[in-house]
């Protein structure tokens, strides 16, 4: 029989201490780092108030494994839980490293859906050990720790097979298209309902078979809403499953009676919301619905498909444009993250700004495939913060530009959103490029955009089309220049 003497106790108390100092130092750089990521001039020093922080978490966690084990010296699984840690720790950090080092910007946003979906099945888990190993808990919070795993389960399995679809949404793997099932609303309502009633349920009697059909019911959910939403508000989607993985988090922290989860979960839940929030705003659709799986619902088309003539041009002759402006507005959009366009364009702003032009950047908020795409490309080939502007920032000024190079943009300068009632991308708040002199688009092909909705501005007077790899395509203007 082990003996758990005065001095393991006091050691284990200190251990417990020191953890929970190190927990509340990780949660306010947490803060901080939320903080410092809101601005571009701070978001390198926001990653790095987060690392330190998730550093200090993880080893103030396995300090307090190791601690718990030295109670039982003699039992050798007392030391199983931290070599599991450790282990999952090294393999993790050594997979994320490699992840990090490889991946592209534009497979950023997939990536991230695909880290939603760990946080997610996570949740689960660990909902499922909470049940199926519930020994110690006061019998008058024995209803409040069923209801934490119920809800556990739900949140974590909806966010897993959400970001699931999402992830093979946003790398080209399924359809962008919207899932349109007969009485989606219907099903997603009733799944809600089904869930409460069986949560109650559950809390009164908890019985395995709950569990599983609630899982399967959550599994189910998460991949309905995010299939039911189109290709466009994909942005938005990111953003929200993000906000789902952080009260997975928290939910999971309620289960293993973690601070710091808790309030890290409620961090990410609560600035996930909120920027999900913002961006609907700025793409006028209804917060309420992208909760729901309800803005996947296309507008009725027009009748008519877009035609016309388009005028297309050459390298020459943008560089000819450019060289008589005045003042120059780019507008980037996800080509220009694949064809990795940013630093030719970043050299062409600097030229043309040598000569004299004014050169400004309007990105759209949705620019891209994840909030802030465009912003971290530009920075990336070292372009002015200063001259790098939001949609209501600089939308007045298109009337007096003389050139708009639209870089890889489509859905985000697409005039139907303004003046046709019947677009699936109506009433979303758009760039307008058409009220300027001169709009050159770079694009690969006349194909639609992601949202899949034909474009009116190719056709106009005023716009001509520069087709070809916008990264050639803007050396051959530096060249030409």
């Amino acid at each position: 029989m082990t003996i758990v003497t005065t001095t393991d106790l006091s050691m284990l108390n200190l251990a417990q201490s020191i953890a929970t100092a190190a927990y509340i130092v990780a949660a306010l750089l947490f803060i901080l780092a939320l903080s410092g990521l809101s601005k571009q001039e701070t978001a390198r020093r926001g990653v790095v108030y987060g690392i330190t922080g998730m550093t200090i978490a993880l080893v103030a966690t396995v300090v307090l494994v190791v601690a718990n084990g030295a109670l039982v010296p003699d039992d050798v699984t007392a030391y199983l839980g931290a070599a599991l840690l450790v282990g999952a720790v090294v393999i993790g950090g050594a997979i994320g490293l490699w992840r990090a080092r490889v991946v592209e910007m534009t497979g950023m946003p997939e990536l991230i859906a695909l880290l939603h979906s760990f946080v997610g099945l996570a949740a689960v888990l660990v909902g499922w050990n909470g049940a199926l190993y519930a020994d110690g808990i006061a019998p008058e919070l024995v209803g409040i720790h069923h209801a934490e795993v119920f809800i556990g389960v739900f949140i974590g399995a909806v966010t897993f097979t959400g970001s699931i679809v999402a992830f093979l949404k946003l790398s080209g793997r399924m359809s962008s298209k919207p899932l349109m099932l007969p009485g989606k609303n219907v099903l997603n309502v009733g799944a809600l309902i089904l869930f409460v009633a069986m949560t109650v349920w559950y809390v009164i009697t908890p019985e395995l078979w709950l569990l599983i059909v609630v899982t399967a019911l959550a599994l189910a959910l998460g991949w309905h809403l995010v299939a039911s939403i189109g290709g466009g508000d994909m942005p938005v989607v990111v953003s929200m499953l993000n906000s789902y993985s952080g009260w997975a988090a928290a939910a999971a922290g309620f289960l293993l009676n973690n601070d710091l989860l808790i309030v890290t979960g409620a961090l990410v839940g609560s600035s996930g919301a909120y920027l999900s929030y913002i961006m609907c705003k700025a793409m006028n659709r209804s917060f309420l619905s992208v909760i729901a799986g309800g803005f996947g619902i296309e507008a009725p088309r027009s009748d008519a498909e877009e035609e016309g003539e388009i005028h297309e041009t050459d390298a020459a002759s943008v560089a000819e444009l450019l060289r008589d402006a005045t003042s120059v507005i780019i507008t980037p959009g996800y080509g220009m993250a694949v064809a990795q366009a940013q630093y030719p364009v970043a050299d062409l702003t600097r030229r043309l700004r040598e000569k004299g032009v004014e050169v400004r950047f309007g990105i759209h908020p949705v620019a891209g495939r994840l909030p802030g795409h465009m912003n971290v490309l530009l920075a990336e080939a070292k372009v002015p913060y200063d001259i790098v502007l939001e949609l209501d920032e600089i939308n007045g000024d298109f009337a007096d530009t003389d050139v708009v190079l639209v870089i890889g943009a489509n859905d985000t300068v697409n005039p139907a959103a303004a003046e046709d009632p019947g677009s699936p991308i109506a009433g979303m708040p758009v760039l307008h490029v058409w009220e300027a002199r001169n709009v050159v688009v770079f694009k690969r092909s006349m194909a639609s955009g992601y949202a899949g909705v034909q474009n009116p501005l190719f056709f106009r007077e005023n716009t001509q089309m520069l087709f070809g790899d916008a990264k050639q395509r803007v050396d051959d203007i530096l060249a030409a220049l």
